[in-house]
């Protein structure tokens, strides 16, 4: 049963999350490295900085 087209569509909109764990070169440590990724368009940051900007200049 494959996937609706709904559903496809809300896995692409998720970030992708990667984690590396390591020990230091000590051996000390241990590195827990988390990396979130999304992409999204410019129009987007776009709208969210210019509807910010506006509710600083009114407040």
């Amino acid at each position: 049963m494959g996937l609706s087209n709904r559903k496809e569509e809300q896995l692409k909109d998720m970030p992708t999350i990667k984690t590396r764990v390591r020990k230091s070169n000590d051996g000390r440590f241990v590195i827990n490295e988390t990396t979130i990724t999304q992409i999204r368009p410019t129009s987007y940051y776009e709208k969210v900085l210019s509807g910010s900007h506006e509710e600083e200049a009114t407040a």
